[in-house]
């Protein structure tokens, strides 16, 4: 059997309506070839994100109904703080209502204009917030990221010796803070070792410098530890990420991934300057320090997915089905970034799409033959993503032109998956047949939400 049984039985269902190859043609023309802007009961399988598109346990829909929605103090902060405590260790838990309103928090309070941040690779809410902020995203992963068709246990990694040459050329006052994202998104899903955690770490502090953690996707980064990092493979979940946190002088977190719920997130710190500059900018923009923009159900319902999101059954299946449709494709000869991710697979569109140039935007090509051929949403990691414009108006492009089919926690079956695996096999065979895109509207920041393309005849 390709896939893996799923570990657990359904109890709710949410009907889905296929649309004709001629009713998508028309929606993603309307939607100016950019699949943000379709509306989701056009779309059969959705892989635009894993991110608040997990489904919720009976625990969780459980712990809603005792949502205590108290303007401070309510019951399920508590619970919620007691949780990160125990999982996380640090001493300040400030909710959010998303992860990237915790990056917000985290740079305005630790950076000024010309700052520097390294990461292993920042992904896009994270690297918006720095730009945002007037400050410098310094990727340091490790080159074997580089290559999709290179197999390694841990290409998440951060390169230590460029981060040491980024301290030594730069000094430690122009880096307020080392970050590194687990797993690495953008370099496809990847993990990052617990070795390389205690280099970066050890790097950190002979700077003096402080160490956070893009804790989005940890539980996952954790069972790859534990599969692949050799002293781990008899510690429980939780005693990694308890480790793991420990090199750390706090976090970030979305919690709409590895926490299985649709809304909230986090900042967690050690210092106390920091976190109380943190929780006074949070009144501004979020709320009350005990809630965060976040309703008690909320609160509630992110405590008990933390824990539900470490259980070894669930992960091993988890990560099973997305290795499963990574073999899928690789038995057919797609191109896709290897090893197969913890959330995702990568679909490698520069390599399915020669004949389109990189101004053409082929990973948003291919992103626009998934839907309309077959009705599934990807999103496009690549020069729509991450290009940047030069002093002279020309573009810059990211090594690689990516698509990712963000895997949905507990959402979509074996058959979903072997639906998409065999309309990506025939897209790939009939590749060809696909044209670029030209870009006629973008925004300053984060264009690829929002920008509006056309196809080049």
């Amino acid at each position: 059997m390709d896939f893996p049984a799923e570990p657990f039985r359904i109890k709710v269902v949410e009907p889905l309506r296929r649309t004709t190859r001629e009713e998508r043609d028309q929606l993603i023309r309307e939607a100016g070839f950019n699949v943000f802007g379709l509306p989701a009961a056009s779309v059969y399988v959705d892989l635009l994100t894993d991110s608040g598109t997990s489904a919720m346990s009976d625990h969780q829909w459980a712990g809603m109904m005792m949502g205590d929605e108290s303007y401070a103090g309510s019951k399920n902060y508590y619970h919620f703080e007691e949780t990160i405590h125990s999982l996380f260790g640090f001493r300040h838990v400030i909710p959010t209502h998303q992860g990237r309103a915790a990056e917000n928090l985290l740079f305005s309070i630790a950076l000024k204009e010309g700052d520097l941040v390294p990461n292993n690779i920042h992904f896009d809410t994270t690297r918006a917030n720095v730009l945002h902020k007037r400050g410098v995203p310094l990727d340091l992963v490790i080159d074997e990221a580089m290559f999709p068709e290179k197999e390694h246990p841990f290409k998440g990694n951060m390169d230590p010796a460029k981060l040491e040459r980024a301290f030594q050329v730069h000094g430690p006052g122009k880096i307020p803070l080392v970050m590194i994202t687990v797993t690495n998104n953008s370099a496809g899903g990847q993990p990052v070792s617990m070795e390389n955690v205690r280099q970066v770490s050890a790097i950190a502090r002979k700077y003096k410098t402080p160490f956070i953690i893009d804790a989005c996707r940890y539980a996952e980064n954790c069972y790859f530890i534990k599969e692949r990092e050799a002293g781990y493979g008899g510690k429980s979940l939780t005693e990694i990420a308890r480790e793991l946190f420990s090199y750390a002088d706090g976090c970030t977190m979305s919690a709409k991934k590895d926490a299985l719920v649709n809304i909230g997130g986090f900042l967690a710190l050690n210092d106390e300057e920091w976190a109380e500059k943190a929780k006074n900018l949070l009144i501004l923009l979020e709320g009350y320090p005990t809630y965060g923009g976040l309703a008690g159900r909320d609160l509630e319902a992110i405590a008990r997915g933390l824990v539900e999101g470490l259980d070894e059954a669930y992960l091993a299946y988890r990560i099973g089905q997305v290795r499963a449709l990574g073999d899928r494709l690789e038995r057919a000869g797609v191109p896709f970034v290897k090893p197969a991710g913890g959330h995702a697979i990568f679909l490698n569109g520069g390599a399915i799409l020669p004949h389109i140039p990189r101004e053409n935007y082929p990973a948003q090509a291919l992103v626009v033959a998934l839907y309309r051929e077959a009705g599934i949403r990807a999103v496009e990691i690549g020069g729509l993503m991450f290009g940047e414009k030069e002093a002279d108006g020309s573009e810059k492009y990211p090594t690689l032109e990516l698509v990712r089919l963000a895997i949905p926690r507990r959402v979509y079956t074996s058959l979903h998956l072997a639906y998409v695996a065999d309309a990506v096999i025939e897209i790939y065979r009939n590749r060809e047949k696909i044209k670029g895109l030209r870009l006629v509207h973008e925004a300053a920041l984060l264009r690829h939400f929002t920008a509006r393309l056309e196809e080049v005849e």
